[in-house]
């Protein structure tokens, strides 16, 4: 009894503490910051933002407070970058000022300022230029993924050829496929399709990623310092993202107990040489834990992303049978059937090509990006963004600025089509970030989507047991991430 009655008493101080830091914080800052609603001590502009629908709460109030405004987030202050010249301003025209990562918290809570995606400063930087340059030696960005994709695909066909055309649920084929990408890069293999630890690892990727974009994970994001400490389905996220972590470290240990160090096999080996190269420097950023949260960011990353990206868009295909057609009939028109598809047939499929970047322009997998943070006070638009400020540059906001799409809220190939009908790029097409901290994937996700998708679609025809005018292609969650609804597909052989 007296323990409960400590523990209330240490919260409510850790609360008091907490409104005081933030009031003080809140009348120190909003005379720098741009304009936005004014904020409560501690909980910030929590009562006028939707948590089901926190992009269109921030969009909303971009309606009154113009492009660049500020809210509080619970304590903390955000600045929120809305449409493609703000955007551009400071991620490009400013990059170097708006290179730091601000907070994701559900990640936060495992990588806590490690690994490659979620650090700061020169580690951030080393650890970048790293992997960077260790995956394109394992062939990302080369002839060489091409082919791992090209055979993966073949494995993806199969697995689709044994449903016989009955209703699927497509989430576990696709992030299976696409994991095994990546997986191929950082471990060095592939993984069986009925391995059961691996369909646990892809259940933990799939639940914790679903986590950050519900309401409570965006609850959580602006309350863990408190919700830490409380029981929910955080609790849950951040197991699932342990397990995760608990399974990188054992690779890592298979890895240094049959290391060559002049032939590393991939990317975990290449790590663990350079920590033996920089063992005698005291400034290093290559040690185990640095490893092995970068290898966990590259695995999530490389898996979930392009596959929920192909699930949005077979959801699309079969929302637009007439999309699907036109597609079909290009990858007869320049493929065939008797050989698979190539990168490089791309350049000759301009319809295609338009259909993928719709695709990830409707989906808007990343709506409110990556949060970035200033490293140094920035002047920006006329306002002073003091150090250490948080930003989200709203990607989903370049991706439907009307100034480049004509009909942004409808999915629509000829966004990305001339009047010849051919492909045209368009600068606000981020659906990767762009500046210093964009994502490095980009070429292997491009290259994933593109194969994948013509290569599905060469050997079948999408057939959904609802009727077209009955399939719901708005998404399930948008929270850090927007992930669409679920849906069962029939995968009928051409």
């Amino acid at each position: 009894m007296l323990a409960s009655v400590f523990m209330a008493a240490l919260l409510l101080v850790c609360i008091s503490v907490l409104v005081l830091l933030s009031v003080r914080r809140q009348w120190k800052d909003r005379s720098k910051m741009p304009p936005g609603p004014t904020p409560l001590p501690f909980i910030g502009n929590f009562l006028r933002l939707d948590t089901n629908q926190i992009t269109n709460s921030l969009l909303k109030m971009r309606q009154k407070y113009g492009p660049v405004f500020t809210v509080y987030l619970g304590p903390r202050p955000v600045v929120v970058l809305c449409g493609y010249q703000a955007v551009k301003e400071a991620l490009l025209d400013q990059a170097e000022e708006f290179s730091g990562r601000g907070e994701q918290a559900t990640f936060d809570w495992i990588f806590e300022g490690f690994g490659v995606s979620f650090s700061q400063g020169e580690r951030a930087k080393q650890l970048r230029r790293f992997s960077i340059t260790t995956l394109r030696d394992f062939g990302m960005g080369k002839r060489g993924i091409e082919e791992r994709i090209q055979e993966e695909a073949q494995y993806l066909v199969e697995s689709f050829r044994d449903t016989k055309g009955t209703p699927i649920s497509p989430i576990f084929f696709l992030s299976r496929a696409v994991s095994n990408v990546i997986s191929s890069i950082v471990f060095g293999d592939r993984f069986d399709y009925k391995d059961k630890e691996f369909l646990s690892l892809l259940q933990m990727i799939n639940s914790s990623f679903q986590f950050t974009s519900s309401s409570t994970g965006q609850i959580f994001d602006m309350f863990h310092c408190v919700m830490k400490y409380l029981p929910g389905p955080q609790q849950q996220a951040y197991k699932e993202l342990q397990g995760l972590e608990k399974f990188i470290v054992k690779k890592v240990q298979e890895n240094q107990q049959t290391l060559d160090p002049n032939s590393p096999r991939n990317f975990i080996d290449s790590f663990l040489i350079k920590m033996q190269e920089e063992k005698d420097n005291p400034n290093t950023e290559f040690f185990q834990k640095n490893m092995v949260l970068t290898t966990l960011a590259l695995f999530f990353a490389g898996t979930e992303t392009v596959s929920t990206t192909l699930r949005y868009g077979f959801l699309l295909l079969m929302k637009y049978p007439e999309v699907e057609a036109k597609v079909h009939k290009e990858i007869e028109q320049v493929i065939g059937h008797n050989r698979p598809p190539r990168f490089e047939d791309r350049v000759q499929m301009p319809y295609t090509e338009a259909v993928i970047h719709e695709i990830q322009r409707f989906g808007d997998m990343i709506p409110m990006g990556v949060a970035r943070r200033v490293v140094k006070d920035t002047k920006f638009r006329g306002y002073l963004i003091p150090k250490g400020t948080e930003v989200f540059p709203m990607l989903g906001s370049v991706l439907r600025d009307p100034q480049f799409f004509s009909a942004p809220e409808v999915f629509d190939p000829g966004h990305f089509l001339d009047v010849k009908g051919q492909f045209k790029k368009s600068d606000a097409f981020m659906p990767f970030s762009v500046g210093k901290r964009y994502c490095f994937g980009e070429r292997l996700a491009r290259t994933e989507l593109f194969l994948f998708l013509t290569t599905i679609l060469q050997n079948f025809r999408l057939k959904s047991p609802l009727r077209t005018e009955d399939i719901d292609i708005s998404p399930k969650l948008v929270g850090f991430a927007t992930i669409p609804r679920d849906y069962e597909i029939s995968f009928l052989p051409c």
